[in-house]
């Protein structure tokens, strides 16, 4: 036989392990939350603090310090006292150091310590008893910051770096922060955090013991009638005074007992009028039965109808109703995912805009209807001369735009060459050869950090100027050189 756990000790369980369980996540939430709070605050100012003191900084100042021997030269005293004097601006700095980064390993440069600690030139990075850190490596060429407090013998800190000017990413500077008053207030949220948790546990064993005695009471009353009524005593009654479900439960109780008796007659009756039931709900069954399998047929229908009605609407708002490429509004959704795939995994692509040369001439001369088949066979060519994961688009009027994922600036200007000598040299139905009808191109590839937009206004400012060049060309468009070093 096995051993019995009695509901009481489930009730305290249950209960006990349901208040731990809330206040455990609650207190562990807001200690999480007041821990990240207090490192991201301390972070952030860390941060801030090395972006600004790397503007300050020269790389090209201190390109000749490289050994113990230069701590003599008139640029290492310089800068020495310039970093002093920026750690006297914020008294939570404590150091601040400029290192040099060769061979994948970091050297001192110029080090503010004013104790006989301080690090000489060309002292290495690790000889100094410090870590390599992942952190620092970054720092090199962005800010950035450690991601925990270091604690010696003078206190706690926290380290962050920023590539300083015309470093090239062989330069930083560090700053040490002094982090003791975040240490201290770590210190104080975990102790409020254990007397918390012991005050849970104490309330949650006290309500949970209150609770499970409470609902125990009654249910011992109730089966113990339960026992009298298996034994056919139908005249007995239970008297509970909790004022909740358990005296609608107590009454329900005194109610059936009193009248269980009369159920029994009534269940015989039910029974047959369950059977006559039955009978007829077969027959409607098997009527409703054929209903539902017409009904479920005609439903599928209407559905298949419906479905092919809204892709044939979907892809009339996709398409350019004329020449059956994608139109302006789908070309711009596909430019901006190209735009967040290019910022996320560093895939080039590139743009390529193109109009058709006289155009007009083509309606004046032949008219409308044969402008708008110029226009499709324009487009097919174009279609069927690029790549399956390229995009062709009518940009508006006569003009084109074609995205070229995975694309550099010379690949899209070959292949908008081959493009052009496509146009030209295939001859148009019902149009004469002579003058052939010629295309220009403009080509734009997408630099790193450039818009959508910014990437097709420079491609269209290349189409401008083939167009002033005398048209039928492929000019490579480009943003502005960068202005000269004084």
């Amino acid at each position: 036989m096995k051993s019995r756990f009695p509901i009481q000790s489930k009730l305290f369980l249950s209960h006990f392990l349901a208040v731990v369980l809330v206040s455990g996540s609650v207190g562990t939430y807001f200690y999480m939350s007041a821990v990240r709070s207090l490192l991201h605050n301390l972070q952030q100012r860390l941060q801030n603090t090395a972006a600004l003191m790397s503007q300050v900084l020269d790389a090209d100042q201190i390109r000749a310090i490289r050994t113990d021997a230069d701590a003599t030269r008139p640029e290492y005293l310089e800068t020495l006292r310039l970093l002093r004097d920026l750690k006297q601006t914020n008294h939570d700095i404590a150091f601040l150091y400029i290192m040099r980064l060769e061979n994948e390993r970091v050297y001192f440069v110029v080090d503010s310590d004013e104790t006989d600690r301080q690090a000489p030139p060309g002292l290495e990075y690790a000889e100094a008893g410090k870590e390599f850190s992942p952190w620092l490596r970054a720092g090199f060429n962005a800010a950035s910051v450690d991601r925990r407090i270091v604690s010696d013998e003078w206190g706690s800190f926290m380290s962050g770096y920023a590539p300083i000017r015309n470093g090239l990413g062989e330069y930083l500077v560090g700053v040490d922060m002094r982090a003791d008053e975040v240490q201290a207030k770590l210190q104080q949220i975990r102790a409020s955090g254990l007397v918390s948790l012991s005050c849970s546990l104490i309330l949650a064993f006290l309500f949970s013991r209150l609770l499970s005695s409470h609902f125990i009471r009654p249910i011992s009353m109730l089966v113990s009638r339960c026992h009298a009524i298996a034994e056919g005593k139908l005249d007995g009654r239970v008297e509970s005074h909790t004022s909740d479900e358990l005296d609608i439960l107590t009454q329900a109780f005194n109610t059936m007992s009193d009248r269980l008796s009369e159920s029994r007659e009534e269940s015989r009756k039910a029974s047959q009028a369950l059977k006559r039931a039955k009978d007829e709900l077969e027959d409607r069954v098997a009527d409703r039965t054929r209903d539902l399998s017409d009904a479920n047929e005609n439903l599928l229908h209407e559905i298949q109808e419906r479905k092919r009605a809204e892709e044939a609407l979907a892809l009339s708002a996709r398409t350019d109703h004329l020449t059956g490429v994608l139109n302006r509004r789908a070309i711009v959704e596909h430019l901006q995912y190209q735009l967040v795939r290019t910022e996320r995994d560093a895939q080039a692509f590139a743009v390529i805009v193109g109009d058709l040369d006289f155009f007009k001439r083509v309606n004046d001369s032949y008219g409308h209807l044969a402008g708008d088949a110029v226009l499709k066979a324009s487009a097919e060519r174009l279609r069927a001369g690029v790549r399956r994961q390229d995009l062709v688009a009518r940009w508006g009027g006569d003009e084109f735009l074609l995205l070229l994922p995975d694309t550099d600036v010379e690949g899209a200007q070959v292949l908008a060459e081959k493009l052009r000598e496509r146009i030209t040299n295939e001859s148009y139905s019902g149009i004469k050869k002579d003058p052939p009808i010629t295309m220009s191109f403009g080509v734009s590839a997408h630099v790193r950090g450039q818009t959508a937009d910014e990437c097709v206004r420079i491609a269209d400012a290349a189409l401008y100027r083939a167009k002033g060049l005398g048209r039928n060309r492929v000019v490579v468009g480009g943003p502005p050189p960068p202005p000269a070093k004084t």
